[in-house]
């Protein structure tokens, strides 16, 4: 087995751990949590099943990161983010970028913070917005792995 193989066996797990998680708060954490009758209860549950994800999320998008930059080196593709029928090339580094830069900037350092301050002022308008944040991600995800799927495999839509 060469590394190209290692890499892409860990690209793929890394992205079922990631966005398999991602459908799991999406889908049924977030509504659940949203069904809590105290609003303490809710925020603090949310707040530590969101925390213990983080930590698989943040590992995930390593790797999925690592990995991926590796088979683009590997295969010395950079040339296939010039053109359309790669998009999903694109999809997946700028899917990718978006979740790094809420896993490791924007959620310790500025979402934490607003989330408290606007759950205790308005929790309703708050986990809506939460849900919707994550189900456009999700989609975006979605979408991304169905083109990466197809077109890894010469299925172009373009």
């Amino acid at each position: 087995m060469d590394t190209y193989t290692i890499a892409r066996i860990i690209h793929v797990i890394a992205v079922v751990f990631w966005i398999g998680g991602v459908a799991m708060v999406t889908t049924v954490i977030l509504p659940a949590v949203k069904k809590m009758v105290s609003e303490k209860e809710r925020m603090d549950t949310f707040e530590k099943i969101e925390g213990r994800f983080a930590v698989q999320a943040k590992i995930s998008t390593f790797l999925t990161g690592l990995s991926g930059f590796y088979m683009i080196y590997y295969i010395d593709g950079w040339e296939k983010f010039l053109y359309i029928q790669f998009w999903w090339l694109h999809a997946m580094v700028l899917v990718w970028i978006i979740f790094t830069l809420i896993l490791f900037i924007l959620e310790p350092y500025v979402f934490h913070k607003l989330f408290k301050k606007y759950a205790i002022n308005n929790p309703e308008k708050t986990y809506k917005y939460i849900h919707r944040a994550h189900w456009f991600l999700l989609i975006l995800s979605i979408i991304t792995i169905i083109g990466a799927v197809a077109g890894s495999h010469g299925l172009y839509f373009i």
